[in-house]
């Protein structure tokens, strides 16, 4: 998508929308307001009314996009308004979109209109040009085009790792395996980050036993990846830390999941995914800190020597793990990468993300992701960028009685703790490799994939949730 800022009254291009943003309550003229009062449409948050241009209006379509009260017009409301307009008239023939009434907000509103028009059709052959979308340009009326343009900047590098994010997330499991996400995160060295791809042998001699289980039924080799960005004043602060669960493709293992919907089970790579985003956002904007990334990529798959309920596994930590279910296996990635994380960065903070229990998603539905964390001033960090982003999380508890639950009668922990609390057991579980680091686990099995969506900035599919909260906490509370 082009993206252009122009100043009101400028000369609105052949074959284009005009996208116009009003209030609840905003009382419309002429034929515009004929329109509106044979119509539902009163200006509210997410209504749209598509009209063909009256005379005045110097465009072949005119779409108002309701933005709500004016009084409570924000950031937000400009980025969802100009992405309910896009979606309006994105199939339409017409080649541009303009936005106009964002105000202070058109770099916001063509954020929006970024976020929306992602689509991830690369293995469509078949489609009618008809069901394509048209608009490949999008004009932004500002006060100031120059300015707002400079200051889209940023935007522009966060909508960039968003895509990123989903584009890893969208593509199928026989393209996208350990080693191919490995390369595709290697040629982010691009931007400035610096990248390490371990293979399997180096991961064994730092005695990755619990990592290394999960892959070893599947002919694709695991990968631990290592992403550094060093924006700080002082190169040598300590960094914050991101770990991702990279599960390319979860059969369940030896104890298989159902056929049923396991075509999603392409995207249990979410979590890192995520944390291959905000690392590519931090690069893009040269964010002022030291970031590390971490990803554990594996393939659960079954096979002769695939592992099995009833192994024991040793960890990197030295702790050992009783596999009780072998669908268990997000937890078991996260054990050697948390602690290799810890162990060699010292981070600040270390946060990780994943796709990990169905529970979160019984527990929450699909807007809110589960928060766990051993510090408070973390968690309130997360919850902040959370709601300033509108990626919602959910603190949830971590009770030491819990613990019980993992327990082993014969090695220091079960992978699983069953169904009660199945989500908050995981968190005890990969409590116990963080060595007391400020840490916080983003459970996003609910929030990475949208099926359907009801957001107008987000298509259907994947989401690349956790880019925007992370790099929003980032740059509100650990930039120098």
């Amino acid at each position: 998508m082009d993206i252009q800022f122009v100043a009101a009254g400028a000369a609105v291009p052949a074959k284009s929308a005009v996208a116009r943003i009003v209030f609840e309550g905003e009382t419309q003229s002429g034929a515009i307001g004929q329109a509106v009062a044979a119509s539902r449409f009163t200006g509210g948050k997410g209504q749209t009314l598509d009209i063909l241009a009256p005379q005045g209006v110097d465009a072949a379509r005119l779409v108002l996009v309701g933005a709500g009260k004016k009084d409570a017009f924000d950031a937000a409301a400009a980025e969802n308004a100009a992405a309910a307009g896009y979606n309006a008239v994105k199939a339409s023939g017409l080649e541009t979109l303009r936005v106009e009434g964002a105000g202070a907000f058109a770099a916001n509103a063509a954020f929006g209109v970024r976020l929306a028009s992602y689509r991830f059709d690369k293995y469509r052959t078949r489609e009618p040009a008809e069901k394509k979308p048209s608009i490949a340009r999008t004009e932004v009326v500002a006060e100031s085009p120059d300015a707002t343009l400079a200051g889209f900047a940023d935007f522009a590098a966060l909508a960039d790792a968003i895509s990123f994010t989903r584009d890893l997330v969208s593509e199928p499991p026989n393209v996208l395996f350990p080693a191919e996400f490995a390369a595709r995160v290697k040629e982010l060295e691009d931007i400035g980050l610096e990248v390490e791809v371990l293979g399997e042998a180096e991961m064994a001699k730092l005695g990755m036993g619990s990592l290394l289980a999960v892959g070893q039924g599947s002919i694709r080799e695991s990968r631990l990846v290592v992403m550094k960005w060093t924006g700080a004043a002082d190169r040598s602060a300590q960094p914050v830390a991101f770990v991702g669960k990279g599960v390319c493709f979860d059969t369940g293992g030896i104890s298989i999941k159902p056929a049923e919907n396991m075509e999603d089970m392409k995207w249990d790579m979410g979590g890192a995914g995520a944390v291959a985003g905000v690392m590519h956002a931090l690069a893009g904007r040269k964010a002022r800190v030291n970031a590390v990334g971490i990803l554990g990529l594996v393939e659960n798959m079954p096979d002769g020597n695939s592992y099995r309920p009833g192994d024991v596994l040793t960890s990197m930590s030295g702790q050992t793990i009783e596999v009780v279910n072998t669908d268990a296996e997000g937890r078991l990635v996260l054990a050697d990468a948390l602690w290799y994380c810890q162990d060699r960065f010292r981070p600040k903070v270390m946060v990780d993300l994943a796709t990990l229990t169905g529970a979160i998603i019984i527990a929450l539905g699909n807007d809110y992701a589960g928060c766990y964390s051993n510090n408070e001033e973390l968690a309130a960090n997360l919850l902040a960028a959370g709601k300033a982003e509108d990626e919602g999380l959910w603190r949830m508890p971590l009770p030491e009685a819990y613990n019980r639950q993992i327990d082993s009668m014969i090695a220091d922990m079960k992978n699983t703790g069953g169904r009660p609390g199945g989500s908050i057991t995981a968190a005890l579980f990969l409590q116990r490799y963080v060595n007391n680091v400020p840490w916080a686990h983003l459970d996003i099995a609910s929030t990475a994939w949208k099926k359907p969506s009801s957001v107008p900035t987000i298509p259907d599919g994947a989401v690349g949730f956790g880019v925007r909260l992370l790099n929003r906490m980032v740059r509100d509370k650990y930039e120098g």
